[in-house]
């Protein structure tokens, strides 16, 4: 089966390796793609930075930034307490220089750490063909804002004034953006997600507290009104122009409203989200991106954002610690032997219903772990699945991968 083409978000946290100088976004702006971009702002007063990359890059952000840099670094802001945003901050700063995080920055860094014996293999399964043994960033220690931004705060700084704004549940719940009135330039992080113009991700793959898609909407309305004539994201080049910010900022609210409506919606018609999640497809006129989040995933979120973690349709067995898998062993012998579930995973496979067959294969690799036959079943689902997908969504994509490169190795 054919390879899928590398995800768009690969491209983006990678441009690092190609960079060799910092790049003019202004004549007082300049910015060093990462993981997630580094920003310097200059003033007639010292230097401002917005966000300060990723931790295995650091010195040559400093040291691609250093011709630019005017004077002292006042302050460095962090949009996101997570690791690309913050890596970069003990290479960047100065005796004097103060930094700034948004409401809760120390409790929800320290919750991603505390937790990366849970997180931390999901994020090198998801990211670690991408980023390598960057996948693996050193614990950063504790950072400790020296100026926390509640709901706003506004900064003077020589001729340029910064206007921080809490916007809450971006991409993370400390999330923060920087907003410059008298030029019309707002820094707005990873609010809207990591790619522009695409649906956001509420709730990610590897695990993180959950965004309600109200805090999003407001979120996103909110920098739709400041009317910013340049938009800088955490990915990506600028986007430029007030016209077509406020044209790409309403197609992402109308997607994400319409997602919700048709969501709730269905709830009301007695759908479950299964149905909902395969029969949604956004208008024409309302399509985005799918390169971090996807428009179904988006209404399992928003589902679960609504009806909780009790699942009615599935039952008693719901509230309680036993698992569907304690039973996999009694239906493989029910079946016959894993081997008969394993042959009738490959017939479902065969007449093009990979994911049928996956649900057939996990029984019979839960009653038979090393089943060859079981497993060629899973990596031919999952190759099949990742030829449908186009290679659009990073997620999806390097998931996929990851099954079949784990299925390969039990094979070999």
């Amino acid at each position: 089966m054919a390879e899928s083409k590398q995800p768009a978000l690969a491209d983006l946290v990678l441009a690092n390796k190609e960079q060799t100088e910092a790049e003019k976004v202004t004549d007082f702006i300049w910015m060093v793609r990462d993981s997630s971009n580094a920003y310097l702002v200059t003033t007639d007063d010292g230097d401002v930075m917005v966000n300060t990359g990723f931790s295995p890059n650091a010195e040559k952000n400093v040291t691609l930034l250093a011709p630019r840099r005017t004077g002292p670094l006042r302050y460095i802001v962090l949009t996101q307490s997570h690791a690309d945003h913050f890596g970069g901050l003990k290479a960047f700063r100065e005796a004097d220089t103060k930094v700034i995080g948004g409401p809760g920055f120390e409790q929800a860094l320290f919750d991603m750490m505390d937790l990366q014996p849970f997180f931390g293999p999901r994020t090198r399964k998801l990211w670690g063909a991408v980023l390598g043994n960057n996948a693996r960033p050193p614990d950063p220690g504790p950072i400790e804002p020296d100026i926390p931004v509640d709901r706003e705060l506004t900064l003077e700084v020589g001729q340029r004034t910064f206007q921080l704004i809490s916007v809450l549940q971006g991409e993370t719940v400390d999330s923060l953006v920087v907003w410059m009135p008298k030029e019309k330039v707002a820094f707005i992080g990873n609010v809207h997600g990591p790619v522009w113009l695409s649906f956001p991700f509420l709730n990610t793959l590897r695990g993180d507290k959950p965004r309600l898609v109200e805090h999003y909407l407001k979120a996103i309305r909110r920098i739709r009104d400041l009317g910013a004539e340049l938009l800088i994201t955490g990915h990506g080049p600028p986007i430029v122009g007030a016209a077509q910010i406020k044209a790409d900022l309403t197609k992402m609210i109308d997607a994400v409203e319409w997602t919700r409506n048709y969501t709730l919606e269905g709830m009301k018609a007695g759908k479950d989200v299964h149905t909902l999640m395969r029969e949604v497809e956004l208008p024409d006129e309302l399509t985005i991106g799918e390169f971090h989040g996807k428009v179904s995933w988006g209404v399992k979120s928003i589902w679960r954002e609504y009806a909780g973690w009790f699942h009615y349709e599935d039952g008693t067995t719901e509230l309680y610690g036993v698992p569907r898998r304690s039973v996999h062993g009694d239906i493989a012998e029910l079946a016959g032997g894993a081997d008969k579930l394993a042959a009738r995973a490959r017939q479902r496979l065969d007449a093009g219903e990979p994911l049928e067959a996956l649900h057939l294969v996990e029984i019979a690799l839960n009653a038979d772990p090393k089943l060859r036959a079981a497993l060629e079943v899973k990596r031919d689902a999952s190759a099949l699945l990742l030829e449908r997908s186009g290679g659009q969504n990073l997620s999806e994509t390097m998931w996929l991968r990851s099954e079949i490169a784990e299925c390969e190795e039990a094979l070999s």
